[in-house]
C-alpha cells in the first residue's frame, strides 16, 4: 500500500504497477459474467457504460487503464468515449482511492451550520486535503458541494452513508473509527459501513440487501409534513382531480334530473340537461384534436368533419339562456338561432376549403451556412426554389447610377457597385447578381442555386462581385468536379 502516500499537489496519486496488467483469467470472466447481466437491462448497450464503471471500481478501487479496456470491449465504444464520461463524474476515481471515502458537505447550509469548521478540522486531523488519502490507505478524504441532506446539517457522509448533525470532533472519531476497523453505525441507513468496492458494486446494480435497513427519513425529514397536518393544510387539487371528481358524481346519479322550474321540456333530438350537446365529447372521452383523439390524425374520418365553431357554440348558448317563458317564443328564438348557426357554419366549411386549396408559403433559405446547406447544396429533384427570385428586370440592361446606390437602396460594406439586400432580400432593378457574405461567394442567373438563395448583398455586375472579393459559386463547384 505504499503507493498511497506518493501524492501530488493536487492528490493524484501514483498508479500501481499492478493495474496495468492484464486481468486475471477468473477475474475477467467474472466481470465478463456480471457485464452481461447489466447489460440486459438496457435496450442499447451504450447504455450500461456508467454502471459498469463502477464495477470496474468495485474489483479495482478505481478506474484504471484495464477497467477503460474492459468497457470499451464489450460495450463496442472507443478507449476515448469511455474517458470522457469517466473523467466527468466525481464518483469516478482516476487514481487510488481510499477504502472509505468520507465527504464533508461545505455547501451554503451545511457551511452556515459548521460545515466549514468541520472541514478543517478534519482536514488537519488526518494531515490530507481534497481528493487526498491517508498513508495507510483507509481514508480518502472529499469536500462534497451537496450531500442531499440538508435537513441534517451540518452532514459527513463516508462511502455516501449517512452522520447527520456532525460537529469536527463527531467528525475526527469518525474518521479515527475507520481507520482502526472499529464498527461505525450511520446515523441512518444500514447499520454498518461498507468498503468503497462494496459500494461500487452496489452501484453496478448488485444490491447487498440492506437498502430497507435502518431509518431513512427521520424527523426533520417529515416535520414539514407533520405541520400541514397539524393545521389541516392540503395541496391544491388539480384541474384533472375536479373533472375526475365530477365525472364521479354524475355516474353516481342514475336518474335524470327533472326540469326546473320556469324550463320547458327539452324538444326532440335536443340534449336533457347535464348531458353534452351534439357533437360534444362525453365526459372522460378526449375532444377534437387530443392525443387519443382521431380527428387529430390526418387522413381519419374524424378529422374530415365540420368541426362547430365558435359562433355555433355562442348561438346556441344565448338561445338556451334567454329560456323564454312562452314556447311560442321560445321556438321561435330556437329557430333564429339555428339558422344562424347553419349560416355561420356554411361559411366555416367555405372558409376551410379556401384554406386548405392555398398553397402553403415557402420557408425563406439562409445564407448564413458553410455552403453544405440547402442555401447553396446541389439543388435535386423537383422542389421548388426558395430564396429571392430575380429582379423582373434583370435581364435587361444595369441601370447605371455614376457609382452611387440606386434610389430605395444603401451601398454596402464591400464598396462601389453593391447594396444591401430590402428587408425581404429583393434588390435594384436590373442587378441580379446575389452574394452570400458568409461564404463569400456570388451567384448569377446561370447558378443553379439561384433560386433557392436569398440575398444579403446585390452586384451590379459580376466585375463589381470580384472586387469586392467574392468568388463565382459556379468556379468554386468546377473546382470541386475537377478535385
Amino acid at each position: 500500500m505504499e503507493h498511497y502516500g506518493l501524492q501530488t499537489a493536487a492528490g493524484h496519486l501514483t498508479v500501481p504497477a499492478e493495474s496495468k496488467e492484464p486481468y486475471a483469467a477468473d477475474v475477467l470472466a467474472s466481470m465478463h459474467a456480471d457485464a452481461t447481466e447489466v447489460i440486459s437491462r438496457y435496450p442499447q448497450k451504450r447504455s450500461a457504460l456508467l454502471p459498469l464503471l463502477h464495477l470496474v471500481q468495485s474489483v479495482d478501487g478505481y478506474v484504471t487503464g484495464r477497467g477503460i479496456d474492459f468497457c470499451a470491449e464489450v460495450l463496442e465504444l472507443s478507449r476515448a468515449e469511455v474517458s470522457g464520461v469517466a473523467t466527468f463524474y466525481t464518483q469516478y476515481k482516476r487514481h487510488p482511492n481510499g477504502e472509505y471515502t468520507v465527504g464533508v458537505c461545505t455547501n451554503t447550509l451545511c457551511a452556515v451550520m459548521g460545515g466549514d469548521e468541520i472541514w478543517e478540522s478534519v482536514s488537519q486531523h488526518l494531515g490530507i486535503g481534497h481528493d487526498e488519502t491517508t498513508a495507510d490507505g483507509k481514508v480518502t478524504l472529499e469536500r462534497i458541494e451537496c450531500n442531499a441532506a440538508c435537513d441534517y446539517a451540518p452532514v459527513v457522509m463516508a462511502n455516501w452513508e449517512f452522520f447527520d448533525n456532525q460537529t469536527p470532533e463527531s467528525t475526527n472519531q469518525l474518521v479515527d473509527d475507520l481507520r482502526s476497523g472499529a464498527p461505525v453505525k450511520p446515523t441512518r441507513g444500514p447499520n454498518s459501513v461498507c468498503t468503497f468496492k462494496q459500494m461500487s458494486r452496489v452501484l453496478a446494480g448488485f444490491p447487498d440487501g440492506l437498502a430497507d435497513e435502518g431509518v431513512g427519513a427521520g424527523p426533520a425529514s417529515v416535520r414539514g409534513l407533520e405541520v400541514a397536518k397539524e393545521n389541516g393544510w392540503e395541496a391544491p387539487a388539480g384541474a384533472a382531480s375536479a373533472d375526475a371528481a365530477a365525472g364521479a358524481t354524475n355516474g353516481a346519479d342514475a336518474s335524470p334530473a327533472a326540469p326546473a322550474k320556469g324550463e320547458s321540456e327539452p324538444k326532440a333530438g335536443e340534449p336533457k340537461a347535464g348531458e353534452p350537446k351534439a357533437g360534444e365529447p362525453k365526459a372522460g372521452e378526449p375532444k377534437t384534436g387530443d392525443e387519443h383523439s382521431s380527428a387529430s390524425k390526418p387522413g381519419s374520418a374524424a378529422a374530415t368533419e365540420t368541426t362547430p365553431t365558435k359562433a355555433d357554440d355562442k348561438a346556441a348558448g344565448k338561445a338556451d339562456d334567454k329560456a323564454p317563458a312562452e314556447a311560442g317564443a321560445r321556438d321561435k328564438a330556437d329557430d333564429k338561432a339555428d339558422g344562424k348557426a347553419d349560416d355561420k357554419a356554411a361559411e366555416g366549411k367555405a372558409d376551410d376549403k379556401a384554406a386548405s386549396s392555398a398553397p402553403a408559403e415557402p420557408t425563406p433559405v439562409t445564407l448564413f451556412d458553410d455552403g453544405s446547406s440547402t442555401a447553396e447544396a446541389e439543388p435535386s429533384g423537383d422542389a421548388a426554389p426558395t430564396g429571392t427570385p430575380a429582379s423582373p428586370t434583370s435581364t435587361g440592361p444595369v441601370v447605371q447610377t455614376d457609382g452611387a446606390a440606386p434610389a430605395g437602396f444603401s451601398t454596402s460594406s464591400f464598396g462601389a457597385g453593391t447594396v444591401e439586400a430590402g428587408p425581404d432580400g429583393s434588390g435594384p432593378d436590373g442587378w441580379d447578381i446575389k452574394g452570400n457574405a458568409n461564404s463569400m461567394l456570388f451567384h448569377t442567373p446561370k447558378s443553379p442555386w439561384y433560386g433557392r438563395t436569398k440575398a444579403e448583398v446585390w452586384f451590379r455586375d459580376e466585375e463589381s462581385a470580384a472586387a469586392a472579393g467574392f468568388t463565382n459559386a459556379l468556379d468554386r463547384k468546377k473546382k470541386g468536379d475537377e478535385a
